[in-house]
């Protein structure tokens, strides 16, 4: 009897250690995306001319970054990416970050494959509420548009008076706007649960009443650096 009560007991540590394990695995992946996002935002706003115009910074309510967003196509293309996401808090701070993925199907890619670095900026309180929910179609839930480039840039205002969300790509050292109309953006809970360890809402998360991660800290001051709130004087 003792010796099979020490053999369950040696199968349920065993078993705990594979979870502890798997779960530091996963939390590893979600600090990896995090670090790949914040490179891609330094990167981009390296080239001011050629970046996201200040104006777009200063007004974004969230910003989603998904690195490498991988798009092949086989008569019927594919699209899939993982990233993360940030919302402006009501104290003018940006919350802690959560994992989103973004999915869809495209025709009119090249047979193959590449990778594309994206950036989705919610512009206004409804592209925000869309954020809260647990996925969400752009072009149909959420009306989207290409973003413009550049310091300078003269933004239409199709966007200004339309778009909940601004859409930037990034391959092979271009960027520009992007249609992304028909792919959906939805919560990764279980890479949320894997960075915070519960399953916590992501409207408490990006409400600003989660602390941020260690893992997640450079992420967020990024986002900080560059998309800084105009205020009046």
């Amino acid at each position: 009897m003792m010796k099979k009560i020490s053999v369950v007991l040696c199968g349920v540590a065993m078993l705990a250690g594979s979870l502890s394990a798997r779960a530091e695995g996963d939390k590893a992946k979600v600090a990896e995306r995090l670090n790949a996002a914040s490179l891609v935002l330094s990167q981009i706003m390296a080239t001011p001319d050629k970046a996201i115009p200040g104006g777009i910074l200063a007004g974004a309510s969230c910003v989603v970054v998904i690195p490498s967003y991988k798009k092949g196509a086989f008569v019927v293309g594919a699209q899939y990416g993982q990233g993360v996401a940030t919302c402006r808090t009501p104290g003018h701070k940006w919350s802690a970050p959560v994992c989103v993925q973004l999915a869809g199907g495209s025709f009119g890619f090249q047979i193959g494959g590449q990778a594309t670095d994206l950036v989705l900026i919610a512009m206004n309180q409804e592209g925000l509420q869309d954020m809260l929910k647990n996925k969400f179609k752009l072009g149909a839930d959420a009306a989207a548009a290409a973003g413009p480039v550049g310091r300078n840039a003269q933004a239409g205002t199709d966007w200004k008076l339309n778009a909940q969300f601004l859409s930037y790509s990034r391959s092979k050292g271009l960027f520009a706007g992007i249609n992304l109309d028909g792919t959906v953006l939805s919560q990764n809970q279980d890479d949320t649960r894997a960075l915070y360890g519960a399953d916590v809402p992501f409207a408490t998360i990006l409400g600003g009443q989660q602390p941020t991660p260690a893992e997640a800290r450079p992420f967020v001051r990024t986002v900080a650096k560059y998309f800084v709130e105009v205020r009046n004087k």
